[in-house]
């Protein structure tokens, strides 16, 4: 699967169940480990797990493999790994203190702001 299509589809599995600040950055250029980062708020613990969760059922029904799952037990950040991408979800005062934005920051493929 191409990785533009692989990171809309992990975007509409962040929007349908309501992530907030969603960022993507094309990493080709910074890592050769993965080539998208994508960063996203949740409201509360129980809403980054639920993040978590929606990506990785959308990973798995478009037939690609959950590396790992990081983070659950807190909910504060959870990191999950899709290989090709790796997807943040972070709540608000987490996600400010760690600025992860400034490491990844190189090229936005695209930003959606979700209140």
């Amino acid at each position: 699967m191409d990785i533009t299509l692989f990171e809309h589809a992990i975007v509409d599995a962040l929007d349908d169940v309501k992530a907030q600040h969603v960022s993507v950055y094309d990493t080709t250029r910074l890592t050769g480990l993965f080539d998208r980062v994508i960063i996203a708020s949740g409201t509360s613990n129980r809403h980054t797990r639920a993040l978590a969760n929606s990506v990785r059922e959308k990973a798995k029904e478009i037939g690609k493999d959950v590396i790992a799952t990081e983070g659950e037990d807190t909910g504060e950040w959870v990191l999950v790994d899709l290989g090709d991408i790796v997807v943040h979800l972070m709540q608000p005062a987490i996600r400010e203190y760690y600025n992860l934005e400034e490491i990844w920051g190189g090229k936005k493929t695209q930003q959606k702001t979700f209140l």
